[in-house]
C-alpha cells in the first residue's frame, strides 16, 4: 500500500515509518520543514516539503497514495492559533485532498476526551481543534478510523494496550500509539471506528480485535 503520512516528522510518526515499511508499504512523508527530510528518510519515508498552514491545496504532496494518515500537530509550545491552522486545519485539507486524489482510507490520529474543555486556554483551542477535526472526517464519507490515545509518553512500548469508544483517563507511550495505528490501517474492520486508547494488558492485534 502507499501511505502518505502528514506531519511525518512529528514524534508518532517517525516510530511509525518504520512498522509501515516492515509491513511493505510504501511511505511519503509530508513535512513543513526541509531540514527534517533526512531525518525523515532514515526512518524509511520518502520526504515531500508541504507547508500545511501556507497550502490551500496539498492534494500534490499526497499525491497517488492508497491511504493518508494525519499524524501533524502544533506542538506543546505553540499558541492556540496554531492548534486551529494545524490540528484543526490541516486534517481537513488532508480530507479535501484525499477526496480530490480519490483516497477513501483516512486515519487519524486525535486526542482523548477532545469534547471535554479542560486545561488553560491554549489546550482548550488544541481540544476543540481536534473535536472538530474528528467530526469533519466521521462526516466525509472517507473510511476513517480515529484513534485517541491518553496522554503521550515517552517510555519503551509494551505492546499491550487498552483500547474502546469511550475509556476512562490514562497514558500510553507514543510507540504503542504508532502500533496502533499501524495496525488499524492494515485491518479493514476498523473503518468506521473511534477508539480511545491507553496502556493496558491486551497485545495490540488482539485488542482491535476484540472490537471489529
Amino acid at each position: 500500500m502507499k501511505v502518505a503520512v502528514l506531519g511525518a516528522h512529528g514524534q508518532i510518526a517517525m516510530l511509525l515509518h518504520p512498522i509501515l515499511r516492515s509491513n511493505g508499504n510504501q511511505i511519503t512523508g509530508l513535512i513543513r520543514n526541509p531540514d527534517h527530510a533526512a531525518e525523515v528518510e532514515r526512518a524509511g519515508a520518502k520526504p515531500v516539503v508541504c507547508d500545511v498552514e501556507a497550502e490551500e491545496d496539498i492534494s500534490p504532496a499526497v499525491g497517488d497514495a492508497d491511504a493518508v494518515i494525519f499524524a501533524a500537530g502544533a506542538g506543546p509550545g505553540s499558541g492556540a492559533e496554531r492548534k486551529w491552522s494545524v490540528d484543526r486545519d490541516g486534517a481537513l485539507k488532508l480530507i479535501e485532498a484525499a477526496k480530490k486524489k480519490g483516497i477513501r482510507r483516512y486515519v487519524m490520529i486525535s486526542a482523548m476526551k477532545a469534547e471535554e474543555p479542560r486545561g488553560n486556554e491554549v489546550f482548550q483551542a488544541y481540544l476543540e481543534a481536534k473535536s472538530q477535526a474528528d467530526k469533519a472526517l466521521r462526516e466525509s464519507g472517507l473510511d476513517y478510523t480515529i484513534i485517541r490515545p491518553g496522554r503521550l509518553t515517552d517510555d519503551l512500548p509494551a505492546g499491550r494496550v487498552t483500547l474502546g469508544p469511550d475509556l476512562e483517563s490514562g497514558e500510553i507511550p507514543r510507540a504503542d500509539v504508532a502500533t496502533v495505528v499501524a495496525e488499524v490501517l492494515e485491518n479493514q474492520g476498523t473503518i468506521g471506528h473511534q477508539w480511545d486508547v491507553v496502556s493496558g494488558d491486551i497485545p495490540v492485534e488482539n485488542a482491535i480485535k476484540r472490537l471489529v
